[in-house]
């Protein structure tokens, strides 16, 4: 149930990126980098919301490996290559973040902290892949900043608030969430 749980939100996920990829352009159009910064959140949100729900080692390394392997297909205007690298930057600080927090912690600081923290390797790599660099320090410091600033709010937030929200529908109740949340509730914990 875990896997397909992964394989939907990555399915739903990679549509969204083939739709968001051209307001992404739109926005690049109307204000550059800052502009499409404000909506990086959103492009990992499944993973984290994954996560969230499952609150197992190696959630993120299968969801965003299923939904870059879907973008692939599917297509977006990045390409292949920024979608693999994206995938696996993501992968890589998510699974580092949640094993540090020793898989215990799923506040809603934990993933504004999870949530921001996807962010600067990815831009790393994309100001390389992308041309980035030639925007200079000040507006890439700009870009970064705002970027950050979505992943907390769009990606960490978001989470939370969908995560709680599908809680309390009853259709999680064979996930971890519902069984960590059940004991809160009794006192259990």
């Amino acid at each position: 149930m875990e896997i397909v749980l992964m394989a939907m939100l990555a399915t739903a996920n990679a549509v969204m990126t083939f739709y968001l990829s051209f307001i992404n352009k739109i926005l690049n159009s109307a204000g550059g980098p800052v502009a499409t910064a404000t909506i990086v959140g959103l492009y990992m949100i499944y993973g984290l919301l994954a996560y969230y729900i499952i609150r197992k080692p190696g959630t993120a390394m299968i969801t965003y490996g299923i939904g870059g392997t879907i973008q692939c297909f599917v297509g977006n205007s990045y390409g292949i290559a920024a979608t693999i690298v994206a995938a696996l930057c993501y992968i890589v600080v998510a699974e580092v973040v949640f094993a540090l927090m020793q898989y215990k912690r799923w506040g809603i600081g934990s993933l504004m902290l999870v949530g921001g923290a996807m962010v600067p390797l990815w831009f790393l790599c994309a100001a390389y892949m992308f041309g980035y660099t030639a925007w200079g320090w000040e507006v890439l410091t700009i870009a970064l900043v705002v970027r950050v600033l979505s992943g907390v709010l769009l990606c960490g937030i978001l989470t939370k608030l969908l995560g709680d929200s599908l809680e309390r529908t009853g259709l999680l109740r064979n996930y971890k969430i519902r069984k960590e949340e059940a004991s809160y509730v009794t006192g259990s914990h």
